[in-house]
C-alpha cells in the first residue's frame, strides 16, 4: 500500500519515531488509525446518550399531556416546515 502525505503530516510521524515512542512510521500509522476508531466510538456513545435523554424528554411531555395530535400528512407537513424556520 501507497499513502502519500503532505510534508507536514511526514514531519509529525518522523518526530514521533524520533521521540522513541514508535520504531517506524507504520507503528505511528497503526496508533493513529486505532485512536480514530476509539474516538469514532465515544463519538458515537456520545450521540446515543443525547439521542436517547431527549426521546426522554419527548416522552415525558407525552405523559404529561403535552403531545400535538397529528390528523393528516399535511398536518405533519406544518409541523415540519414550523420546526425548520
Amino acid at each position: 500500500m501507497h499513502v502519500s502525505l503532505t510534508p507536514e503530516l511526514e514531519s509529525r510521524i518522523k518526530a514521533k519515531v524520533e521521540s522513541g515512542l514508535y520504531n517506524n512510521a507504520s507503528e505511528v500509522i497503526r496508533e493513529a488509525l486505532r485512536f480514530m476508531d476509539t474516538h469514532e466510538d465515544w463519538i458515537h456513545e456520545i450521540k446515543l446518550a443525547r439521542l436517547r435523554e431527549q426521546l426522554k424528554v419527548g416522552v415525558d411531555q407525552l405523559d404529561h399531556g403535552e403531545g400535538i395530535a397529528i390528523e393528516s400528512k399535511a398536518a405533519l407537513d406544518t409541523l415540519f416546515d414550523s420546526i425548520k424556520d
